[in-house]
């Protein structure tokens, strides 16, 4: 652990299969475990995009945010280790939840 943080490493092939079978809407493209989210309006999707960032610097777990007025894509990777890590798939989990 450093400074708070638990250390990451990466997952398996197999270990990825698994969790993304466990989150209904999240792929892995490219790498990075991604979902599109999709709101009424631009108010509704920046909101959205506020909660996840609270989330993210709780966890110090930053996604790449890509905002279009009402549709948000989220794409999540652990860049200092290069790929999927438990960190990924358990802030999809909890963004998953902010969405319910």
């Amino acid at each position: 652990m450093v400074y708070g943080i638990p250390m990451a490493t990466l997952l398996s092939p197999e270990e990825i299969t698994r969790k993304v079978s466990e989150l209904a809407a999240w792929q892995v493209q490219g790498g990075e475990l991604q979902r599109q989210f999709e709101f009424k309006n631009f108010a509704q999707a920046l909101a959205f995009v506020n909660e996840v960032g609270a989330l993210a610097e709780a966890k110090n777990h930053h996604p790449d945010i890509d905002i279009r007025w009402n549709k948000v894509l989220l794409k999540l990777a652990t860049h200092s280790k290069g790929g999927l890590t438990e960190l990924d798939f358990e802030l999809a989990a909890q963004i998953d939840r902010i969405d319910a």
